[in-house]
């Protein structure tokens, strides 16, 4: 029996497979905001200048492209609860590590422990094509939103216990800002030891995922079958998307916390504004992966360019205040990552062989992780050059490409 027939066989005695892993996705997304808001506020505060503020997030991104690589590998060789649960692993000790470094004072090992914490980010957001095998191949779009919707849910959380566990950790005598990092080591080892039961057949209820998650099935390792399914117009297609909308919203993300800050917004309503870009990030993704199975993902990754074009002119012409402009911007950006990111993915898992499928998945993780470390340092250092308004006609520029051509392999 091929995969892709074990993977959707209508037989499978648990049908809850997709909202076990949406509540995996869920629990380890509670540990995101360590790599993001914790990071670069706990190396400004190792180094004592925040001219290092990014470092940490960029070497988190590039651990996350590794972690791909690792997660997809053990994917293709038929364990992909193992390679998930493995990266989750990893990103707890590395989590660990930045929780020692910050007690010590040591940029350096903080610097390290963020890169392996990346492992973690490649393990959740893989979780949505394990959703995806265990449906049959009309309901991938809306398997794939219930994972990215039940991500919202920690996404959304995590930042709002940067003041809980700061207090939490002073009062065992670590540096504050080492508490999103202790958060991070529960969930991710909670969600590991989760995504590892599910991939045990004898563990009760739960290890009927092993079918999805330990299928026991060799994917084909062909360098010459595989580079031909990456020409293909789909997956070309898909691969762009994913790299676009990750490179637009991270372009975004990147800058516009400081560009609101030199406009006169105050922390709370960059806070909530960043709240609203996150929310129109996950919450959607049922919907979009609904429109998917029915009108097809190539039109949902074309809507997803729409949106994303329509957020750069926004952004191009905003003054930077807490505004219905500004607001309209941020919102509208999170909607086009949505659109394109659960768009494109639905795509590649019907466009590319059963048997090269993990391999793309990677490759996807890859091309949307590059295009993050490309564009955050960039899109740091333009503004104190040019304007905000060049930034969002540049990042609007790209995305009119992106769509005109998506629009031709579409026709």
């Amino acid at each position: 029996m091929s995969e892709l027939a074990h993977a959707t066989d209508p037989d499978n005695p648990w049908k809850g497979v997709p909202a076990f892993l949406a509540g995996a996705s869920a629990l380890a997304g509670i540990g995101l905001a360590a790599g993001g808001t914790a990071g670069a506020l706990l190396a400004t505060e190792l180094a004592g200048t925040a001219s290092v503020a990014g470092l940490p997030v960029a070497l988190h991104l590039t651990g996350s492209a590794l972690g791909a690589i690792l997660v997809s590998h053990q994917a293709a060789r038929g364990h992909r609860g193992r390679g998930l649960a493995l990266g989750l692993l990893l990103g707890a000790v590395g989590a660990a590590i930045v929780v020692l470094a910050a007690d010590q004072g040591n940029l350096p090992v903080m610097l390290v422990g963020s890169t392996l914490l990346g492992t973690a980010n490649a393990s959740i957001f893989l979780i949505r094509y394990a959703a995806a095998r265990a449906v049959a191949e009309g309901s991938r779009g809306r398997a794939l939103g219930v994972v990215f919707f039940a991500t919202a849910f920690g996404a959304v959380a995590s930042p709002l216990l940067l003041g809980p566990s700061s207090s939490a950790a002073q009062a065992m005598g670590l540096p504050g800002l080492s508490g999103l990092y202790l958060v991070a080591i529960g969930a991710f080892s909670c969600s590991a030891l989760l995504l590892a039961a599910g991939s045990a057949p004898r563990i009760p209820i739960v290890g009927r995922a092993a079918r999805i998650l330990t299928p026991g099935i060799r994917e084909i390792r062909s360098g010459v079958r595989l580079s031909a399914a990456l020409r293909e117009s789909a997956t070309l297609v898909a691969l762009s998307a994913l790299a676009g909308a990750n490179f637009v919203m991270v372009g975004i993300m990147t800058i516009t916390p400081v560009h609101l800050t030199q406009h006169g917004a105050g922390h709370g309503a960059v806070g909530l504004l960043v709240a609203l870009h996150v929310v129109g990030m996950f919450a959607p993704a049922p919907l979009t992966g609904r429109l998917a199975d029915r009108h097809g993902p190539v039109r949902v990754v074309l809507a997803g360019a729409a949106l994303s074009l329509a957020a750069c002119v926004l952004g191009a012409f905003s003054q930077g205040h807490e505004t219905p402009l500004t607001t309209a911007h941020l919102v509208l950006a999170g909607l086009g990552w949505n659109a394109g990111v659960v768009g494109a993915s639905a795509l590649l898992t019907i466009s590319v062989p059963a048997t090269l499928r993990s391999h793309v998945e990677g490759i996807g993780e890859v091309t949307m992780g590059t295009a993050a470390v490309v564009i955050a340092p960039l899109a740091a250092v333009l503004p104190d050059t040019w304007d905000y308004s060049v930034l969002g006609l540049g990042a609007a520029a790209l995305t009119l490409l992106a769509l005109v051509e998506a629009r031709r392999v579409h026709n």
